[in-house]
């Protein structure tokens, strides 16, 4: 069985938050509803479209395998199912900075992961981010809720 990294829903509160940058491209900004994190994410609004308001549910995943093994770098298209079966829109990446702010009790984490250049800032409480390592490889998978 895969386990996660994290997983939460969603709530999309601003689209281009500092304008529109490029043409197929929105920047995201969510807040979780389980663990009231704040995510800004890069999304290719040409193949998956978001909109203020919907929900959507998120999972940070190590691998796509079913029974958690190791993922070798290749997507093979095929017969085998694979966690990507369960979501709408899935992304490779790196986790590349994992940093704090603030102190004592207001201390916050951020995790940075890039997706092939569309970016990801997921920013909460510490202990949600027990399970990251810098350069770890991870994906990315979203699913609308309703």
């Amino acid at each position: 069985m895969v386990e996660l990294l994290f997983e939460d829903i969603f709530t999309v509160t601003r689209i281009d938050p500092d304008g529109k940058k490029f043409d197929k491209v929105s920047r995201i900004e969510a807040r979780s509803e389980q663990f009231d994190m704040y995510m800004l994410l890069d999304v290719n609004i040409d193949v998956y479209p978001v909109s203020v308001g919907e929900k959507f549910a998120v999972a940070l995943a190590p691998t796509l395998n079913l029974d958690g093994t190791p993922d070798n770098g290749y997507f093979i298209q095929g017969g085998r199912k694979s966690l990507a079966d369960k979501y709408e829109y899935v992304m490779y990446g790196k986790l590349y900075k994992i940093s704090e702010e603030g102190s004592g009790a207001n201390v916050k984490v951020e995790i940075n992961a890039s997706f092939g250049g569309l970016l990801m800032l997921l920013k909460g409480d510490p202990s949600n981010a027990g399970n990251f390592e810098l350069d770890q490889r991870l994906f990315l998978l979203m699913r609308k809720v309703w």
